[in-house]
């Protein structure tokens, strides 16, 4: 079996793990392969593989953890390092992996009534670099969807350039946005207003925009394996219907927890293999809303942090709906007008997005040689933290069954189980093996 071959079954992400090689006692070869790097610091891998697990959320704003390296090949691994018994070495199965983050599609929505100008304006001088840059050079694959009209900020609406949008700004009403791929998308199906950004996000998302460059809606743009981080930036409250979706958080905090488990449930519907379950949610949101600040205006509020209703010096509203999302999902909170320009904020939320890239804890099956099959009751995980010696994770009947330094199989998944899941991603840089036999073929 060629090793190019392999690549194309086994070189991906899934949910956090890159299975990059493989050796057996029948097959060997040697060919390149490896990831495209982005032109604005960081990582895009060269194909994407099924839905991932939660991400979680940003439990405090402190520093910002390390981003996942490129998957490696390494042909020397072999049968006489294994667990497995070596007199089964012709059927067995040595798949290298390697640990990486998750990617992250960021999701911005924009609020494009008569009072957003000087958000706007804050949203348009930091993004770049307040935020993506920070993000890309923590080595997270990244993009960039923006969910707003594009058009000069006299208007309300919002142009981004360059270095990472592709627009040149300011510009007229009316313009097609363009795009810079991999990093940036513009979605523009016209102005999101005041109370309406909920709906119409959940709407357009397999509509098209009005210069049909997402023909399919926003949805074009997601990777399945992402994590996906929503940003919302507004200075008003929840209230709209729009079709069949309909929310009201009455800038209260009861109906405002109310409008975001409608919404959180609306989401999940409508795409689980994008956003996830309840059970485990693939999505975090920020609010940078009207809640009021505290006495540092660039702390943030954390997702522990209490709903209020107070609200910040211009605000209308103190946009209960979307406190109570980032609550729900681990996501930080800011005032939206205390004037500091959105440089801290933007720099917290990028630290925060770049820790909900966790390493994930589950991958698929690997791919046997041709014309066999594996055999799950002989798989073995072999771990090696950096500068530190092997452990062997062993294969229990369930996740009922879980303990520390084992896992299980899930139909066609490999998952860790919590103990082990937490070992492994307190260790970026660790290496894991694994191990299986082929189910026996009968007698020759």
């Amino acid at each position: 079996m060629k090793l190019r071959r392999l690549l194309g079954t086994l070189g991906y992400v899934t949910t956090g793990l890159v299975l990059g090689g493989v050796v057996t006692s029948a097959c060997s070869g040697s060919d390149g392969g490896g990831n495209t790097a982005s032109n604005f610091g960081g990582s895009g891998n060269g194909s994407g593989s099924g839905g991932g697990g939660v991400g979680g959320g940003a439990a405090d704003s402190g520093t910002s953890g390390n981003g996942g390296s490129a998957a490696a090949i390494n042909l020397d691994g072999g049968p006489k390092d294994s667990g497995i018994n070596a007199d089964a070495a012709c059927d067995l199965q040595v798949y290298e992996a390697k640990l990486e983050k998750k990617p992250v599609d960021v999701v911005f929505i924009i609020d494009n009534s008569c009072s957003m100008s000087n958000e706007i304006t804050n949203v348009e001088n930091n993004i770049s670099t307040n935020f993506a840059q920070i993000i890309g050079a923590s080595g997270v694959d990244y993009r960039v969807i923006m969910i707003a009209e594009q058009g000069p900020n006299s208007q309300q609406s919002i142009c981004i350039g360059a270095p990472l949008g592709g627009s040149t700004c300011p510009i007229a009403a009316n313009q097609p946005p363009v795009n810079n791929p991999p990093l940036f998308f513009h979605y523009d199906n016209n102005d999101v207003e005041s109370h309406d950004s909920l709906c119409k996000m959940i709407d357009w998302y397999d509509k098209p925009d009005r210069y049909n460059l997402a023909p399919g809606g926003w949805k074009d743009w997601l990777r399945q394996d992402a994590l996906k981080a929503f940003v919302e930036v507004t200075d008003d409250g929840i209230s709209c219907t729009r079709g069949s979706w309909s929310y009201n958080d009455s800038d209260n905090v009861n109906t405002g927890q109310t409008a975001a488990q409608q919404f959180d449930a609306d989401l999940l519907a409508r795409d689980p293999a994008q956003f996830g379950t309840a059970a485990e949610r693939n999505y975090i949101w920020y609010s940078i809303v009207g809640l009021g600040a505290k006495p540092n205006p660039a702390e943030p509020y954390l997702p522990t942090d209490a709903v209020t209703t107070s609200k910040c010096s211009t605000a209308p509203g103190p946009g209960t709906g979307y406190q109570w999302l980032s609550n729900m999902t681990g996501g930080l909170k800011f005032p939206v007008c205390e004037g500091n320009g959105f440089d801290v904020v933007f720099q917290e939320i990028a630290k925060g997005v770049i820790k909900g890239a966790t390493l994930a804890c589950e991958f698929a099956m690997p791919e046997p040689p041709t014309g066999q099959e594996l055999d799950p009751d002989t798989l073995t995980i072999e771990f090696t933290p950096q500068g530190g010696s092997k452990q062997t994770f062993t294969k229990v009947g369930s996740a009922a069954e879980c303990k520390a330094g084992a896992f299980y199989v899930d139909v066609d998944k490999v998952k860790l189980c919590p103990e082990t899941c937490t070992t492994v991603q307190n260790n970026d840089n660790a290496t894991l093996q694994v191990l299986a036999l082929c189910k026996s073929q009968g007698p020759a």
